[in-house]
């Protein structure tokens, strides 16, 4: 999916909302343990009553990963139903990558040939020959980590040089020399705030992926006041507020209810377009 078909499922949806598959076969309703894919049956339901209301799904491979083979086999068919029946979807894979060329490499054939993601997160540490792999398919996406939400964020990020330059700006700096607008976007984390700010003067024009609404305390208004573009240039996850906002057999419409909630805070957002 390119930037330009996801700038229109954006405005054909009125929509910026990713929904985080974050699923953990311990927080997930009782009732579904019996099913023979007790994660598959979640994400399907959860998939199904949220679709209309986002334009992007993101699986944390972590939760897939805790459950060996079943889990990778969860994965597999979640990812597969997303393609076989909601192909505007723009899927990404929450996997944090990032190894030298060869391993990396390795990583984009997993992620973009086997399983036909459109996007996976990279971590940028290590540096050029650990990205460029994956930015070698027409159409798939480097989601880079620049600004993360978590506390620790300030160990490293916030750090600066001698010339006051903060190691995200760095990150967003250098990395611009490897990608572009079309292949590449950043992770940024909701509860920045203002920080959007100083990540627009250097990536203007580049969407941003921003965790950290909903559980995590973000502001959706803030993130849109500093951090939006003349293409909406944002893709906001969230993950618990919605996938766990029950755990009766009711869970899925409830999950529909708060994504639909989202969705009408996003429209009322995306008007300033």
């Amino acid at each position: 999916m390119n930037k330009q078909q996801l700038f229109e499922n954006i405005k054909r949806k009125q929509s910026f909302l990713c929904v985080g598959l974050d699923t953990d076969i311990k927080k997930i309703p009782r009732h579904l343990l019996t099913e023979e894919d007790p994660v598959f049956a979640f994400n399907k339901a959860i998939i199904d009553a949220t679709a209309p209301y986002c334009i992007a799904y993101k699986p944390n491979l972590a939760f897939y990963e805790s459950m060996g083979v079943k889990g990778w086999t969860a994965f597999e068919k979640t990812i597969k139903y997303l393609n076989e029946n909601y192909p505007d979807q723009f899927i990404i894979a929450d996997a944090k990558r990032g190894d030298i060329g060869n391993t990396s490499a390795m990583y984009a054939r997993t992620f973009f040939e086997e399983m036909q993601l459109d996007a996976l997160t990279v971590a940028p540490y290590m540096g050029e020959d650990s990205v460029t792999p994956f930015l070698g398919y027409e159409g798939k996406w480097v989601i880079l980590l620049a600004l993360t939400s978590n506390k620790g964020s300030h160990d490293f990020q916030l750090t600066e040089d001698a010339q006051g330059e903060r190691l995200f700006e760095k990150v967003l700096r250098k990395s611009q020399e490897w990608g572009n607008d079309e292949n590449m976007m950043y992770v940024v984390g909701a509860t920045q705030g203002r920080m959007f700010e100083d990540i627009r003067k250097i990536v203007p024009d580049h969407f941003l992926l921003v965790p950290g609404i909903g559980a995590q305390g973000g502001s959706l208004e803030e993130v849109c006041r500093y951090g939006m573009n003349s293409m909406c240039g944002l893709i906001v996850n969230s993950s618990r507020a919605i996938i766990y906002a029950d755990s009766s057999e009711n869970f899925a419409d409830v999950a529909g209810e708060k994504a639909h909630e989202v969705q009408l805070q996003m429209a009322e957002q995306l008007k300033t377009l």
